[in-house]
């Protein structure tokens, strides 16, 4: 069954309720690029009068893993996924509509085939840019994303 923006909010509701009432919002997602956004507002402030850090945090991960939802789908094998590390910069107050892009949706179809043949697992870093409506960058985030066969039961 393909991924679809449509689908993994549905999901978001059920499985990742604080993004989902946060406004977190998966709204493009092919093989290379997914796009998320996420507004502003009561729900996710921070006493400075902007996004609080986490909320763009869950923003920036799901534009990462909504492709490696969908990619390890279409493999056709049990594969586990995990963020092991991650970091993050921070440049200007979020306010407004903060679009989170991952353009590294080409790295996946590597780390999948790897862990496929070889049975070992794999990491991948994989970034997440932060922006507000007038195009300027607020945050930048970066997740080490790990992947390996889940055992045969």
């Amino acid at each position: 069954m393909a991924v679809t923006p449509g689908k993994l909010n549905l999901f978001s509701f059920f499985k990742l309720p604080s993004a989902w009432w946060c406004g977190v919002r998966l709204r493009y997602l092919d093989k290379e690029r997914a796009v998320v956004t996420v507004r502003y507002g009561w729900r996710n402030q921070n006493p400075f009068k902007s996004m609080f850090w986490a909320v763009q945090g869950m923003a920036a991960e799901l534009a990462t893993g909504a492709m490696m939802i969908d990619q390890i789908g279409e493999s056709g094998h049990a594969i586990s996924m995990l963020v092991a590390n991650n970091n993050a910069s921070f440049s200007k107050k979020a306010r407004g509509t903060i679009t989170f892009t991952c353009n590294d949706g080409h790295l996946i179809k590597g780390a999948l085939r790897k862990t496929i043949e070889t049975g070992e697992g794999q990491t991948i870093w994989m970034r997440s840019v932060g922006t507000n409506e007038d195009g300027v960058v607020v945050s930048t985030f970066n997740f080490e994303w790990t992947v390996k066969l889940k055992p045969r039961p």
